[in-house]
């Protein structure tokens, strides 16, 4: 199957403009349903300019000598992370410099009540609805190039396998050299023309891929469906490929949210991002839809190692993807001060882990990497984060589930602003799954994910539905099985 890509512009003659001004204003009408539209409140957004203005150092050390990249989608600005990799005998040093946004957010003020209340940034098409002020998220606290920021700074040692022997974290104040976007760094890794920084993230990167296979961990390549605006005007909607660059540098924040998933344990007090090992008879289940799928999986192969080599391209293995989300249920977060949790593993990652690298973007990574911080140093967690750490995970149980019906509802209406004009016309499909009262189906010409009623298909199975209503205003289409 292809990995269509489709354009709407104002100008084009089957777009037209009010086609283009309907799916804004849904896209509008989601954030308000989901009390996303109110501005920033104002006493927030005070002390925000207040302490980026400030731009609080408490004299730290100046670590600005170490040449940090970020590697980010492009166009990005709240910049949370950088990177340096150096060798270290057959192994390597890795040193990953995170936002110190805790230094801009005063306990018990108004930024900490906002923050708590957003969770974190929601990303729509036309606009997003950040944690954090860009005052802050695309300035003062935000690693940008060539600019002094304050940081905590992860030092982590790996061996010639790819396996961690030693990490710390510390403030510092760093500075990065280069923004990088993914498709720019790959194509300089494939090329032979990268710099030494992105040849040994590449290193680093398939090491820690294979220590992940070792450890029975898995990563679901569901097709990712985006939907961006266009400089020009318009939006695009398509099943984006990632390339290799990302999972390289996912494999980073894995890698840090590991080693401070093992200081939290250590110390007895943090917060973990936890998910239970699927049941037996969930396995069963997945085994037994491999098989009517005709999809080999040989004896002895663990289910991550299956789920990894699945081609996206393949109708039979994109429907074997969608029924492995049942394999991948129940992420949490689990808060502790004092004895370890029962249920401290993240089954997908086949290790306990923590979420530290994105403090920008998501309120739960400020708090672990106070944690951290003082855990590393022999000093005691200051008592306003332990205090936080129980409200945590509701919290961010709740902005989850908001940014995903935000990103569900604007891709329903780009769905439906694709398919406007074309009421009655035949598709080709792919059956993903079953559903209640119907399937799920996946347009062959189309980047669309679409319910169909009417009698079901055999999974993996080709079909054709036929159209029968687009409604841009309410964010929904409407496909019956044409037998």
């Amino acid at each position: 199957m292809p990995h269509p890509r489709v354009v709407l512009r104002p100008t084009d003659a089957d777009t037209p403009r009010t086609v283009e001004q309907a799916l804004r204003d849904r896209f509008a009408a989601v954030r308000a349903e989901l009390g996303l539209d109110g501005p920033y409140p104002a006493d927030a957004l005070a002390e925000a300019e207040r302490v980026a203005a400030e731009a609080p150092r408490d004299g730290r050390p100046d670590e600005t000598d170490v040449p940090y990249v970020t590697l980010d989608p492009p166009g990005s600005m709240d910049l949370d992370q950088a990177l340096h990799i150096e060798r270290d005998g057959a192994g390597h040093r890795v040193r990953y410099a995170i936002a110190d946004v805790p230094l801009f957010v005063r306990p018990g003020g108004a930024l900490d009540r906002v923050t708590r209340e957003r969770g974190q940034t929601v990303y729509c098409p036309d606009e997003r609805v950040p944690l954090h002020p860009p005052v802050l998220s695309e300035a003062a606290a935000s690693l940008l190039p060539g600019e002094t920021r304050p940081a905590f700074v992860w030092d982590l040692r790996l061996d010639g396998d790819g396996v961690l022997t030693g990490s710390q974290v510390r403030r510092a104040m760093v500075r990065s050299r280069a923004r990088l976007d993914y498709a720019g760094v790959q194509a300089d890794v494939d090329a032979g023309t990268a710099q030494e920084v992105l040849v040994l993230l590449r290193e680093v990167g398939e090491r820690r891929i294979a220590q992940e296979r070792a450890r029975g961990g898995a990563s679901l390549p569901m097709p990712e469906q985006q939907v961006s605006e266009r400089p020009d005007g318009g939006f695009t909607l398509e099943f984006r490929p990632p390339v290799a660059s990302e999972e390289w540098n996912a494999q980073l924040s894995l890698l840090t949210g590991m080693a401070a998933a093992s200081m939290m344990l250590e110390g007895g007090v943090g917060i973990l991002r936890t998910m239970p090992a699927p049941t037996d008879e969930a396995v069963a289940r997945f085994r037994r839809a491999a098989r009517g799928l005709r999809v080999d999986w040989p004896e002895g192969m663990s289910y991550g190692d299956l789920v990894r080599g699945l081609d996206r391209t393949d109708p039979h293995h994109l429907a074997l993807i969608h029924e492995a989300t049942s394999l991948f249920r129940g992420a949490s977060y689990t808060a502790f001060d004092g004895e370890p949790p029962a249920e401290r593993e993240h089954a997908a990652v086949a290790a306990p882990y923590a979420h530290v690298t994105a403090p920008l973007r998501r309120l739960v990574d400020r708090f672990g990497l106070v944690v951290c911080e003082a855990l590393c140093r022999g000093a005691e967690v200051p008592a306003e984060v332990r205090a936080a750490l129980p409200e945590v995970p509701g919290l961010m149980t709740a902005s989850d589930r908001t940014a995903r019906a935000a990103e569900r509802a604007c891709a329903d209406a780009t769905e439906a602003a694709v398919l406007s004009g074309r009421v009655g016309e035949r598709f080709d499909a792919v059956v993903v799954d079953h559903l209640e009262k119907g399937m799920e189906v996946q347009l062959v010409d189309l980047p669309v994910l679409a319910k169909v009623t009417g009698d079901r298909a055999a999974l993996g199975s080709s079909v054709s539905v036929r159209l029968e209503a687009a409604d841009v205003a309410a964010g929904r289409v409407t496909f019956v099985h044409d037998r």
